[in-house]
């Protein structure tokens, strides 16, 4: 490799990032969804963002066979909501407070933004898929951000 794994994830964790559950439902209306920090905006015209999901995610499957996706841009007062959507031995949705967007996407309440998406495109990167979404549909709300550094949630004035 060209370059030390460990040092690679540690200079990236100090990339500061908002926080994301990126959610979808399957064909037997099953939610699926999972924190995610990989996410970006693409372009304004048209109104594309890109998620970047790993191959092992439990989310893969039910995300490369999905027409939709739904992101909720997680405010400070959800910290718990970004670890219940991070444990991979849990049923995430249970007691989290849900509306459906455009496309049947779960989105979470409360959140101080929210995207619907159409699947655009998939690319392969790596150990990750990245998923291309237009967005259809989007909302805001008051609040401060729910950030990650150096593998911790913070706030701004931490």
């Amino acid at each position: 490799m060209p370059i030390d794994p460990t040092e690679f994830r540690s200079v990236l964790g100090r990339f500061a990032s908002g926080i994301t559950v990126i959610a979808t439902r399957d064909a037997s209306g099953a939610n699926h969804g999972m924190t995610v920090s990989a996410f970006s905006s693409l372009s304004l015209v048209p109104p594309l963002v890109i998620v970047c999901i790993g191959h092992a995610a439990t989310i893969s499957g039910a995300i490369a066979t999905a027409t939709h996706f739904g992101v909720s841009v997680l405010g400070a007062h959800q910290q718990a909501v970004a670890q219940r959507f991070a444990e991979s031995d849990t049923d995430r949705f249970e007691g989290i407070a849900t509306s459906l967007g455009i496309g049947n996407v779960p989105l979470i309440d409360g959140a101080i933004g929210w995207l619907a998406c159409k699947v655009q495109a998939r690319h392969e990167g790596g150990d990750h898929t990245i998923v291309v979404g237009e967005v259809l549909d989007a909302g805001t709300r008051e609040g401060e951000p729910l950030l990650h550094y150096r593998g911790i949630y913070r706030r701004f004035n931490q």
